[in-house]
């Protein structure tokens, strides 16, 4: 029998660095660090940006935890041998290996999609295999220990958990130099120049930032509104302080008689319905013979510091319901609402029948919160002592700055929304990759200090709005029981945004018919999800208003593809016959300027 050979190590060429070059680069990012801090000093006593409260409140949370983990010495004992023994078995298969140059075998292995450890070194290299498993080690004993320990109410505990997977995110092997082999391999072969671009482009986001880290995600000047990005035809015919509102040109010769208006999200921007026209769903609604109309809402600015939740109503759908009927001699509309847009249409849905005017037919809710006692992820951003010194910083600029809440969302999956582009763009010293999802997950928005306050005490930390007058809006108590009109509620499985067991409660607060339908994947891909992609399922249940939404999955019917089909056979039965197209500007409303408008196109400094 041949003896086998051991694979031969393939040492990357080094390369010494060019130092006409490093003088340059040293030159030129030293210019830009007096800039900086420069500028980030001067802003220290202005923004209000920094608040020691929060930073203190959570290590008095961490205090107690660490007392009681010390109170139960036997427990901690217990727990620590456990992990020694994992780490002997871990050395025990690792010496072999390391002598032998053989690939190691797996005592641990990262869950299932976590992309840090991709590179093939994280396997094949049994001294980069042996840090990998090391870390994954501790971090699941580390989480274990936060989970088990006992004596926290659940809301303290979920606290708890959450920053502590921050801390074992940033302390990944994959985040250094030296540990992560895909970065020191780059560093050996380019001589060190990646890392010298990697400063500068962490400069160049401090810039951006002044003075705070603003990381890319993506060539910011790869995409333009209306070029490349939110390119489906249509034409502003209406604005008022809050919105733009936009009518879609027609595809078909012919449409369904009642319109259907759009209620985005003023979290973000609406135009993660219409990223490209093969996955926008303004678009497909469009070819489907429906006169579409959307509101664009305004990227408030510290004159706006006063607007509240009313002025949304109001402003909004209120005022694009008149303009509405002007543009089609249409009195009553579908309506559809995305994340925090349907919130307001479920609001305006209430508001309308209080009045005695139901001017909307039927409601589709996208992802939608109106029940908010599971808000999931977001529950540890909303204590008393995180919302006053949110609502502090706010009265200092008279809004959330849209950086903050870009944060926030990417703290909820920093692996992917924060430690990847860290590694790509600083350690890796690459330029983002143009992508038009992160362009638009980084074009941010503000939201008025006013109704961010009036939005999180009373719906995320007092649950107000499932309650029948909970919130009184333009004198008007708000009743969701009062909703009967045919609802369509699309949910994701995977959503971490909005629970889709808050979403289902949710649902059940209305007194109408309601098909309620789960698909897969999370926030973005279960509703961006167009047919021809013929990815995911979803699941529907012929029976109506079930209590538990785990009884409702047990029984529920599961079908392969998109859930958009299944939407247009419900919409089109409550939308009327069919009539000659209508194009916009032909009404009693002319045309202000070619979609997608201004609005949306006011950004955060790049």
């Amino acid at each position: 029998m041949a003896e086998q050979k051991s694979p031969e190590l393939k040492m990357p060429e080094v390369k010494m660095p060019d130092p006409a070059q490093m003088t340059q680069l040293f030159n030129h990012i030293a210019e830009k660090s007096q800039a900086i801090v420069k500028e980030f000093m001067s802003r220290q006593s202005t923004d209000g940006q920094y608040d020691m409260q929060d930073t203190m409140a959570l290590a008095k949370s961490f205090m107690e935890l660490t007392q009681k983990i010390m109170a139960d010495p036997a427990k901690l004992m217990q727990s620590q041998m456990a992990l020694w023994q994992n780490y002997m078995d871990l050395w025990q298969k690792a010496v072999p290996a390391l002598f032998s140059q053989q690939p190691m075998e797996a005592v641990i292995r990262e869950p299932k999609g976590d992309k840090r450890f991709k590179h093939d070194d994280w396997q094949d290299n049994a001294l980069f295999s042996y840090i990998k498993q090391s870390y994954l080690l501790t971090a699941g004993w580390i989480q274990d220990m936060v989970a088990n320990v006992e004596g926290f109410d659940e809301k303290t505990k979920k606290k708890l958990q959450f920053y502590t997977r921050q801390f074992i995110d940033a302390m990944s092997p994959s985040n250094f130099v030296m540990t992560n082999p895909e970065v020191l391999r780059t560093t050996i072969e380019s001589g060190g120049e990646n890392l010298i671009n990697g400063l500068k482009n962490m400069l160049d986001d401090l810039e951006r930032g002044k003075g705070k880290l603003n990381i890319r995600m993506t060539d910011l000047n790869a995409f333009e509104l209306g070029k490349n990005v939110a390119t489906t035809p249509g034409k502003v015919i209406y604005q008022s302080e809050m919105m733009q509102l936009l009518q879609y040109d027609p595809s078909t010769p012919e449409v369904f008689k009642k319109p259907l208006l759009i209620f985005p999200p003023w979290i973000n921007k609406f135009y993660i319905m219409d990223l490209r026209p093969k996955n926008s769903l303004i678009k497909w609604a469009v070819d489907q013979g429906f006169t579409v109309f959307l509101m664009s809402w305004i990227n408030p600015d510290e004159k706006m510091a006063e607007k509240g939740f009313e002025d949304y109503l109001k402003d909004g759908p209120l005022a694009a319901l008149d303009a509405i009927e002007q543009a089609t001699g249409e009195s009553e509309v579908n309506a559809l609402g995305y994340c925090l847009g349907g919130t307001l249409l479920g609001i305006t849905n209430a508001y309308l029948a209080a009045k005695g005017t139901p001017r909307i037919s039927s409601g589709t809710h996208l992802t939608t919160m109106l029940d908010f006692s599971q808000p999931g992820e977001l529950e540890v951003f909303i204590e008393e002592e995180q919302i006053a010194s949110l609502e502090k910083r706010m009265a200092v600029k008279g809004y959330l700055d849209g950086s903050e809440m870009a944060t926030t969302f990417s703290m909820l999956r920093a692996n992917d929304l924060m430690w990847s582009f860290f590694i790509n763009n600083y350690l890796l010293g690459k330029d983002p990759f143009p992508f038009d999802l992160l362009y638009w997950n980084s074009d941010s928005t503000r939201m008025p200090a006013k109704m961010h306050s009036f939005y999180l005490r009373n719906f995320y930390q007092h649950n107000r709005l499932k309650d029948p007058g909970g919130i009184s809006l333009l004198g008007t108590p708000i009743d969701l029981t009062q909703v009967k009109v045919p609802t369509y509620f699309l949910s994701a499985i995977e959503d971490h945004i909005a629970p889709w067991k808050s979403n289902y409660m949710g649902s059940l607060l209305f007194n109408g018919p309601v098909r309620f339908v789960l698909s897969g994947s999370g926030h973005i891909a279960g509703p961006i999800n167009p047919p021809a992609a013929n990815k995911y399922f979803y699941w529907t249940n012929t029976k109506q208003h079930v209590a538990d939404a785990d009884e409702w999955l047990k029984d529920a019917k599961q079908t392969e593809g998109s859930w958009w089909p299944d939407w247009y056979k419900w919409l089109s039965k409550n939308s009327g016959e069919k009539v000659p197209a209508r194009v916009p500007g032909t009404g009693k409303l002319p045309v202000i300027e070619e979609g997608p408008g201004s609005y949306v196109k006011m950004r955060l400094a790049k």
